[in-house]
């Protein structure tokens, strides 16, 4: 397989007929998905991103490695699939936020996970130049992750309230810049009052939304560059983890607050492409107060396919360990409820 121009043309443009389906069959009427629904369309776009690994698994690959390109897939897709859920706990406060009526939540997620595709696609672009024209910019990547890392343990650790998405400093530029409507207008991002244009609350919401996954952004990017170095399979690992993040969003409604261990389990996963990041800048090491400037060739790497084991093993252990801690509360809960109702009775 070769990844010239005419590939990247087609690739985008499958992806951009996904999203342009997506709206027409699924938004465009606006409405509430059961759990049905949004279960199977995000069993789709899970198997249809599956099936491009697997091509990529018998198409390219390295010499001595035929299949070193379909496992950074598989590797990237999950770490981005797992960086997406944890986007969704978000995106869930916004909507609380904003009071998005649930029908017109869809419109919001698909215009806002597109426009945040655009931007990834920015950011890659740029990320593959730095790479390409200073390969010590590796530690800069390592050393943002472990930050990161630090900070969303942190501020789990420290239990503070999510911060108000109304309090963004573009929202409120955007509230003083343009009329804002008091109320919904169905699913429209525009409205006239009193002969002017005034934008409505769901625009603002999807200001808020793309901004927000813009910021989320900062974090995904290195960590796929940790796993490949391939901008096409950077690229394409965010877009299939992006397709079906709305579903994904309906689908795990109610779950997403039992999934009390997962900022951990990112946690955990961002250091570790953290330092795999850092041990890669040392065998391509070029600054001189590091080993005189010469690459640091004894230091270890990571293999993809132990990347794959370790994020999929910490992954399975948070979401397993989160799910037995909400039985177990819930169990507490309802035999302290129960209690009180007996206490009450005796009295």
């Amino acid at each position: 397989m070769e990844v010239n121009a005419l590939t990247w043309i087609i690739t985008i443009a499958v992806i951009a007929g996904f999203f342009i389906f997506d709206f027409y069959a699924h938004v465009r009427t606006p409405h509430a998905p059961s759990i049905k629904e949004s279960a199977w369309w995000s069993l789709f776009y899970v198997a249809l991103a599956c099936v491009f690994g697997v091509f990529l698994w018998f198409t390219w690959g390295e010499p001595g490695d035929p299949h070193a390109h379909g496992v950074e897939f598989f590797t990237g897709y999950v770490t981005e699939k797992a960086l997406s859920v944890d986007n969704l706990f978000i995106f869930a406060l916004i909507m609380g936020t904003f009071k998005v009526p649930r029908e017109y939540q869809q419109k919001v997620l698909l215009i806002g996970i597109a426009l945040a595709l655009v931007f990834r696609g920015i950011f890659i672009a740029f990320g593959a130049a730095a790479i390409e024209a200073w390969s010590d910019v590796f530690y800069i990547f390592g050393i943002w992750l472990l930050w990161t890392a630090y900070t969303v343990v942190r501020d789990e650790l420290s239990d503070q309230p999510a911060r108000d998405p109304s309090d963004m400093k573009l929202i409120k530029v955007l509230n003083k810049a343009v009329p804002v409507a008091d109320d919904y207008s169905g699913d429209k991002l525009l409205v006239r009052r009193l002969g002017k244009r005034a934008v409505t609350p769901l625009l603002v919401c999807l200001v808020a939304i793309g901004m927000t996954d813009l910021m989320f952004a900062l974090d995904s990017i290195p960590a796929i560059y940790g796993i490949t170095q391939e901008p096409y399979i950077v690229f394409t690992t965010n877009a299939f983890a992006l397709l079906g993040l709305r579903q994904m969003y309906f689908l795990l409604d109610g779950l997403l607050d039992r999934l009390v261990y997962l900022p951990y389990g990112l946690g955990i996963i961002l250091a570790f492409i953290g330092v795999k990041l850092v041990l890669h800048a040392l065998h391509e090491n070029g600054l001189p107060f590091i080993n005189g400037g010469e690459p640091v060739l004894n230091a270890p790497e990571v293999e993809t396919v132990v990347s794959l084991i370790v994020i999929v093993g910490v992954l399975a252990v948070t979401v397993v360990a989160s799910l037995v801690k909400s039985k177990h509360d819930a169990a507490k809960e309802s035999a302290a409820a129960d209690s009180a109702v007996e206490s009450a009775a005796r009295d």
